[in-house]
């Protein structure tokens, strides 16, 4: 068998149940990051995330937003866990051909996004390759009553995203700004019941955070924040890299935060049964059953 034939998640499942983890994780695998025991009244955050040329950016791009990009990836997956991020290690792993220009605009677009949300870059490592390839980990932490992870939605709650979702080949996939400010309103003001950051697509993050919790959604497509930019609804349902957070709260939580929504928040469905699936209601009433589509490396 190919791993083609597995699948992405297939295989990270495959790789999970090999693992075997001591009392000081919280949580492992399945989690935008590890959780691990750290303080008496916090966690330690722990996140990686790799970025390919001719995967998750062309060479032709503006290497400042490669850069950027880089390490905002992993801010974001700390946002989702409602948490800050301090520190992170870079490696690179570069074609011999590749400009000195080139590097030091990709590393500025690292540093200046660090310094944005004031983390530590504190080291890293060097390799060649055939294409340009960096891989960024990094450690935040987060208030243990502060945490949210995809595993708590329950019947009932009600689905938000943070911002418009689709088109975002047309730019957002380099220059989105991870979204800790408003994780961070969240887990002071509402605690959600569960939270993801949308890298994979909609359909497919809601459907993380349906299977972690046991239960179904429904979404109805008048309220789904579709962008300018994208070019259809399925583009803002699938498409991926648009880096807003995903999250559910009770229905009186959910409440409270509309009469006072300074950050614009958008409901775009509800919390149901497992046995209900996803389903998504179009403008005219009618239901679809919804298999959740978005990115997948294999």
């Amino acid at each position: 068998m190919r791993i083609s034939e597995l699948g992405e998640f297939g295989l990270i499942e495959r790789f999970k149940r090999q693992i075997k983890l001591d009392s000081s994780v919280v949580e492992g695998t399945g989690d935008d990051c590890a959780v691990i025991k750290f303080s008496q009244d916090k966690y330690l955050l722990f996140t990686c995330d790799m970025i390919i040329e001719g995967v998750d950016f062309l060479k032709r791009e503006d290497p400042y937003l490669i850069g950027r990009k880089s390490v905002a990836v992993s801010i974001s997956d700390i946002a989702a866990c409602a948490g800050l991020p301090y520190y992170c290690l870079a490696a690179l792993a570069l074609p011999k051909d590749v400009t000195l220009k080139f590097v030091d605009a990709l590393f500025k677009g690292m540093r200046d996004m660090a310094k944005r949300f004031k983390i530590n870059l504190v080291g890293g490592d060097l390799s060649r390759s055939k294409q340009v390839t960096i891989d960024v980990s990094m450690l935040g932490l987060v208030e243990k009553a502060s945490l949210v992870l995809r595993s708590g939605a329950e019947k009932g709650d009600i689905i938000f995203v943070t911002g418009a979702l689709g088109g975002t080949l047309a730019g957002k996939h380099l220059r989105f700004d991870p979204r800790v400010k408003e994780a961070r309103f969240l887990a002071k003001n509402f605690k959600p019941s569960a939270m993801i950051d949308i890298s994979d697509g909609l359909s497919k993050d809601l459907g993380h955070i349906l299977a972690q919790s046991s239960k179904g959604a429904v979404i109805y497509e008048e309220l789904i924040p579709v962008s300018s930019k994208a070019a259809s609804l399925h583009d803002a349902i699938c498409g991926g890299e648009d880096f807003e957070l995903l999250f559910t709260l009770s229905r009186n939580k959910a409440k409270r935060l509309l009469r006072n929504n300074p950050m614009h928040f958008k409901p775009i469905g509800e919390i149901t049964d497992k046995i209900y699936g996803l389903r998504l209601i179009d403008k005219r009433g009618r239901q679809h059953k919804i298999t959740p589509k978005g990115f997948r490396h294999f």
